[in-house]
């Protein structure tokens, strides 16, 4: 693949000498080729979880850790949980939701597809003293569910999620369906939460012209306690209202690039807009993750680690018979269970009836979605 020169950003994510946002990338003749020769197999709307993708499209972690992105700027999530102010709270809400979409990869990049009973934990630690802790499973393969919980409890934090991505083949380019959802609980302001729905993805310019991961379709952002509402449904770009949900009046609006700045305003206001959050004045938050050696076989990171390392030193052939290796492991798993009459249990999350989504056992979580 050929890529143009990149420089760093404060916050780690690529930018182009021309100062190109969305990483974009050019794929050689014969990656394109045989990208081609599986596309040319596929009808439109196809699942592509069960196409085996060439590992040069591979972002080289799994999915499990690539969720962690959206805790990469947790000054704004520790900083609602110390405003007195509803609407406040839920502008600091919204921004720390908004800041974790412009960490992405050159190009277009898929991460790992975590196999099932697949587990990541990291955790991080704060200015103020304070740690936030985070552990992912796996949970289901058919459909994949990826479970997730983070939790501050100094800061009286948590985080629940599911998330169920559905990839789909739409002919010059691909689209994640994003469903399942996630929840921010602010237990200091009696337990008040957050429910929020996540944009799709879509990989565009598979076939021809530029490769470039984007952003599409609409978000939300819930909190039924206040009766605010954040609502955004522009492509690749965010232009999102703020509303109080009982009288649909309009609070506040915000605006601007995933990859960029975004900024919020009064509606009808003639001041200037405000900065919200913006990428290249921001740093992501180091994340703490144990070392491979002393991780359990099924952590991500020691799970992975040939498949990552043969793509990090561009060994196509090594890094697919690697991937091959843990997939056939898990259809032969599968068969045993199969065989025995048993089926697999999460270690860590449990399915709760009433919500259908898993949550990390022995917590117990209000229903009032």
């Amino acid at each position: 693949m050929t890529r143009k020169n990149k420089t760093t950003t404060l916050n780690g994510s690529e930018r182009g000498p021309d100062g190109d946002p969305d990483c974009t990338e050019v794929l050689e003749d014969d990656s394109r080729s045989i990208l081609m020769g599986i596309i040319s197999q596929l009808g439109k709307g196809t699942d592509l979880h069960r196409v085996t993708l060439p590992t040069f499209v591979l972002e080289p972690r799994s999915m499990l850790e690539r969720i962690t992105d959206f805790m990469s700027h947790p000054e704004l999530l520790l900083e609602a949980t110390t405003l007195a102010d509803p609407l406040e709270r839920f502008i600091k809400i919204v921004g720390f939701f908004l800041s974790g979409w412009h960490i992405k990869p050159k190009g277009v990049k898929k991460p790992y597809n975590p196999v099932l009973g697949e587990m990541f934990r990291s955790r991080w630690k704060y200015a103020n003293g304070t740690e936030g802790i985070y552990i992912a499973e796996q949970v289901s393969h058919h459909p994949p569910i990826s479970a997730y919980h983070y939790a501050s409890p100094e800061n009286g934090i948590m985080i629940q999620g599911n998330l169920r991505p559905k990839p789909k083949f739409l002919g010059n380019s691909a689209a994640t369906l994003m469903e399942g959802s996630s929840t921010i609980t602010l237990e200091g302001w009696d337990d008040e939460q957050y429910f929020i729905t996540m944009p799709n993805v879509y990989a565009r310019g598979i076939l021809f012209g530029k490769m470039v991961m984007e952003l599409g379709d609409s978000c939300s952002i819930k909190c039924p306690k206040n009766g605010f509402g954040f609502f955004s449904g522009q492509y690749n770009t965010v232009i999102g209202k703020i509303k109080d949900e009982k009288t649909g009046q309009v609070l506040k609006e915000i605006s601007g690039a995933w990859t960029n700045e975004l900024f919020i305003n009064s509606p009808k206001s003639s001041s200037k807009k405000q900065s919200l959050f913006d990428v290249k004045r921001s740093s992501i938050h180091p994340m703490i993750v144990e070392q491979e050696q002393h991780q359990e076989n099924h952590e991500s990171r020691r799970l992975w680690s040939k498949v990552t390392d043969a793509i990090k030193q561009k060994d196509q052939d090594t890094a697919t018979n690697e991937k091959m290796l843990l997939e056939d492991k898990q259809r032969s798993d599968a068969k045993e269970r199969q065989k025995q009459g048993t089926s697999f249990q999460p270690q860590f999350f449990e399915l709760n009836n009433i919500t259908n989504e898993y949550i990390l056992k022995n917590i117990i979580q209000s229903n009032d979605r």
